[in-house]
């Protein structure tokens, strides 16, 4: 499933090339598993706004939306203009674990799984694209991530969301409550950086123990975002292209392989349902 750095770029990508659109009308497949919201309400909020920002919240893509009317000025084409700002909106998409999200022209074959397309005035399309249908799209006025920002959270935030639980790290990590995004590649990562077993509880760490994860969270995180995501499965970015960040993981994927650092065998473990890869030499 693609995790915050993939979404990141995903959002990144689509914003450079659809900023500033009009969704002039909108199409719906039939299978309702992609629909978060109801078809109608998903229509009415897309149709006839503007795209003035995709970005990304969690592991979502918002897509913030505003209203515009025609207006006819004499002996000139009609001229679309912003409604007021208490009418904003969003259109909010979680791709799951094959969705994708495509600028086409209009002239473009349409792909088989495709479960929403936005006729721009441009005259390209926004597509929504998921052959496992586990992706998602719904429409919001205020939405917000459960957890707090990986990215922008201060290490004394940090050190108070996971001082004191008995969970394992890892699991604590994946908690969506406590931080929206991480996901299994990157807390794998973050961990070895920080040389911390995936098992411990987060009750074990020292604040020292937490400024190094946090330290390491952020540079992860960050180094990701930069090479395009990682593409160990069907994930690629808003152009169509893989992420290269896969080339550097020192843990994750790698059981069975030597440890970059110490050369001792990466082992695999499962918590919570989840894989979970470290080293038992440099991790503690």
């Amino acid at each position: 499933m693609p995790e915050l750095p993939e979404v990141e770029t995903i959002a990144r990508g689509l914003d450079k090339r659809v900023r500033g659109e009009i969704i002039e009308s909108v199409w719906l497949g039939s299978k309702p598993e992609p629909l978060k919201s109801p078809p109608t309400e998903i229509v009415e909020t897309l149709e006839n706004t503007r795209i003035t920002e995709v970005r990304r919240v969690g592991k979502h893509i918002v897509i913030d939306l505003q209203p515009v009317t025609e207006r006819k000025r004499p002996g000139k084409a009609r001229k679309a203009s912003a409604a007021p700002a208490s009418q904003k909106a969003q259109w909010i998409v979680h791709l799951g674990m094959t969705g994708r999200m495509l600028v086409c022209d209009a002239s473009e074959e349409i792909a088989k799984h495709t479960h929403a397309i936005a006729k721009l005035k441009s005259g390209r399309e926004l597509r929504f694209v998921d052959p496992r249908r586990f992706g998602r799209l719904s429409v919001s006025r205020d939405f917000a991530a459960a957890g707090s920002e990986p990215l922008d959270v201060e290490l004394d935030r940090f050190v108070e969301l996971f001082h004191g639980r008995k969970t394992p790290i890892k699991s604590a990590l994946l908690n969506q409550k406590l931080l929206s995004g991480v996901g299994n590649i990157y807390a794998d990562e973050s961990l070895f950086r920080a040389s911390v077993r995936p098992r411990r509880s987060a009750a074990s760490l020292t604040k020292e123990d937490l400024r190094k994860l946090y330290l390491a969270v952020q540079e992860v995180l960050k180094e990701a975002i930069a090479l395009g995501g990682s593409s160990v499965s069907d994930y690629v970015d808003a152009n169509g292209e893989e992420g290269f960040f896969q080339l550097q993981h020192r843990v994750y994927g790698r059981e069975g392989e030597p440890c970059l650092v110490c050369k001792t065998l990466i082992k695999r473990i499962v918590i919570g349902g989840r894989s979970s890869h470290y080293c038992p030499k440099c991790q503690k």
